[in-house]
Order: C-alpha cells, then sequence, then structure tokens
C-alpha cells in the first residue's frame, strides 16, 4: 500500500490496491476496499467511505466547493464511476460509468443505473432506481438485500486480495449468493 498523507484515515479497510491514490481528508471505514486506479482527492471538505463499502476500478471521488462526498455503508461504486460533491445512503449501486454531480443525494437501498448522469442538487428517496442522462427516477424498489449482496461479494474478494488469492474458491462464492441463487455481482 503506498504512503498516504496524514489526513487519511484508515479504519481497518479490507483492501487498498497499491496503484490507488488518496489524496487529502479522506476516511475508510472498516471492511471497505478501493481497487486498481482509484484516484480520490479532498482538498476541501472530506470523502468518506462507509464500513463494508467498495470503491471499484478506475473511479474518480472528488469534493465539491460546498460539499464533501460521502458514501455510506454497504455501497459498491463500481467501474469508472464518478462521484463530485454527493451523498450516497446505505447500500447503494452506482452503475458502470455513472456520475454524480455536487449536492447530489441518493436514498437508501437505491441504484443508479451505469452511464446515468445525475445532475446538480437532484434528491432521490430510498429504494429509488435512476437512469437516464440526465438521471431520473424510473421505479421505486427496495433493492437493499442485492446491494447487500454485491458489497458482500467484495468484501469477501477484498479479504482474498488482502491475502494474494486473486480467485474466489467456488464454495465461497456459493455461501455469499445461497440466500438468493439469482443474486450476482456486477
Amino acid at each position: 500500500m503506498p504512503p498516504f498523507g496524514p489526513d487519511v484515515i484508515l479504519e481497518d479497510p479490507a483492501f487498498i490496491h497499491d496503484s490507488a491514490q488518496l489524496y487529502g481528508k479522506i476516511r475508510l471505514g472498516p471492511g471497505s476496499s478501493v481497487w486498481p486506479h482509484v484516484v480520490m482527492r479532498s482538498e476541501l471538505h472530506e470523502v468518506v467511505i462507509g464500513a463494508r463499502s467498495n470503491v471499484q476500478d478506475f473511479v474518480m471521488i472528488h469534493v465539491g466547493y460546498e460539499t464533501p462526498t460521502l458514501v455510506g455503508e454497504e455501497c459498491s461504486i463500481t467501474h469508472h464511476a464518478t462521484l463530485h460533491g454527493c451523498t450516497i445512503g446505505d447500500r447503494c449501486l452506482i452503475g458502470i460509468n455513472a456520475t454524480i454531480m455536487d449536492g447530489a443525494r441518493i436514498g437508501a437501498n437505491s441504484i443508479v443505473a451505469g452511464y446515468s448522469i445525475v445532475s446538480e442538487g437532484s434528491e432521490f428517496p430510498e429504494n429509488s432506481i435512476i437512469a437516464g442522462v440526465p438521471a431520473r427516477l424510473v421505479k421505486t424498489r427496495d433493492n437493499a438485500a442485492a446491494n447487500r449482496m454485491n458489497a458482500a461479494f467484495y468484501l469477501e474478494n477484498a479479504r482474498n486480495y488482502a491475502k494474494g488469492i486473486h480467485r474466489m474458491p467456488e464454495a465461497q462464492f456459493n455461501a455469499i449468493f445461497k440466500a438468493d441463487p439469482a443474486g450476482g455481482a456486477d
């Protein structure tokens, strides 16, 4: 793990890839994971990644001029997403290449579809499915179980990577998805 500045607080994350770059005031919660080529910067305010949340490959996280970036617990911020000065509730999944702008708020148990752009100041309630450019509410459904399962997969994967295990044993995978055989990771 590369050295980080004094304002980066690590609260027992499960895994941080060596290529991750963290600058400024950042807090990574217990069991969180930061994957290859993630960049987080917070010259103002702060970035907070909640417990058991994962920030996947090539994600960019920055703060807004007036707002921090706050990610709740058991969230999956998927590949190439951009978070900029926004708030993400617990148990959310932010899809591949989605962008969430300054002051936007995503309620708990929500999904933001891949390639969506959530405009500045937009607010979405809990249990939202959000999609489009600009993003809009397309459906309401409690996504907590599926999003929690995705986060659980990434937590186990992160623990494996921290031990140098880069392939998940089938039994471990099955144990995660046993409760919902139709469940899956992104």
